[in-house]
């Protein structure tokens, strides 16, 4: 019983963390987002520093989970095992990068952008959920 409270409470500050992140660096903005990604346009490349910060996190924290046994709050780490670059793999990366040039939002962003009361931000998410409800009944089962 108390590992489910330390672990609510780990998941509860890394999504607050995570929110004030997203606030700050103003990718919950969709016309920022989209500024970033108009590289032939009126391109604004701040979101650049947001991104190599994340690269840079995410590799420490790589590194310092090659160190441990397993995680604080599981039996052993989720991470993928398949280093294939295959269709699915392509197909489902090409849609992500359409969905988030065309709507300025990735998942976490928008999920975050709901608090902000952008009416966008509603039909996106959604979209969202609907197409991540319709792969995990059809398509995930053929796997």
């Amino acid at each position: 019983m108390n590992r489910n409270i330390y672990q609510f409470g780990a998941a509860l500050l890394s999504g607050m963390v995570f929110g004030f992140g997203l606030s700050l660096s103003g990718m919950l903005n969709p016309v920022r987002v989209q500024g970033f990604l108009d590289v032939f346009g009126n391109w604004d490349p701040s979101l650049a520093f947001v991104l190599g910060g994340a690269v840079a996190v995410a590799f420490i924290g790589v590194q310092v989970m090659k160190k441990m046994r397993h995680p604080a709050f599981d039996d052993s780490f989720h991470v993928p095992t398949s280093r294939r670059i295959d269709g699915p793999l392509v197909t489902g990366s090409a849609l992500f990068g359409l969905g988030w040039g065309i709507g300025g939002f990735c998942p976490g962003p928008a999920v975050a952008s709901l608090s902000v009361g952008i009416p966008q931000t509603l039909l996106f998410v959604v979209a969202m959920l609907i197409g991540m409800t319709l792969y995990d009944q059809v398509w995930s089962r053929k796997t």
